[in-house]
């Protein structure tokens, strides 16, 4: 069997260098490529994040990766997205008014709230390290313990209308599905490559249960 090709789409996002470190770290070699037709023999594609999700869209849509990430998840071929990578799978995002997504998870991206439960204020953006619930057994959280802390940067929240696909959950003002799982798809809200050795641990599991 030859060499596995982990595909990480590059849109014009940041972060592509310390994603693709973590990868090397899980023992893969990443392809970071600008070109959808990657995608077509990719053994796993990744897809990072940080910014606005409308400025997200407009990229894949321009770069060609839209239509393309659509028929990968659909076909149900290993796919992580991470932060903005997680939030532009569901069908539409409160940012920015109202915008559609790639609506591959049925669902909409909520900003998150100001205040918690008491009335007292909370930063936005949600910006530091916070625990993840895991919720269900899943393969990439194998050897990861429970209510493990994960780094997180995001000002909105992915609210999927099937919880049964939340694979963690994270308390910030809300309860929110911080990980999501479904057949070869895994996403998440925090950022693995930035989140130490719980993060890592996260991306081999991903890689060598999926690719």
């Amino acid at each position: 069997m030859g060499e596995k090709r982990i595909i990480v789409v590059d849109y014009g996002a940041g972060n592509l260098r310390s994603v693709a470190r973590a990868i090397e770290h899980a023992g893969f070699t990443p392809d970071v490529s600008n070109d959808p037709r990657a995608l077509d023999d990719a053994d796993a594609v990744v897809v990072p994040g940080v910014g606005v999700a409308a400025d997200t869209m407009r990229n894949l849509e321009s770069r060609g990766f839209a239509d393309p990430l659509r028929t990968y998840i659909e076909a149900g071929r290993p796919f992580l997205g991470i932060c903005m990578g997680y939030q532009v799978l569901f069908t539409a995002t409160d940012e920015g008014g109202d915008h559609p997504c790639l609506a591959v998870v049925p669902g909409r991206v909520r900003k998150l709230p100001s205040t918690n439960g008491g009335g007292t204020a909370l930063k936005i953006p949600h910006m530091g390290w916070n625990q993840v619930v895991q919720t269900s057994e899943h393969p990439v959280f194998q050897g990861v313990p429970d209510e493990s802390y994960f780094y997180f940067v995001h000002s909105y929240y992915p609210d999927p209308d099937d919880q049964s696909l939340v694979i963690g959950q994270t308390n910030y003002g809300v309860t929110f599905a911080s990980a999501i799982g479904w057949d070869n798809l895994v996403a998440t809200q925090f950022h693995p490559e930035k989140s130490g050795a719980a993060g890592l641990r996260l991306y081999k599991n991903f890689l060598a249960t999926y690719a």
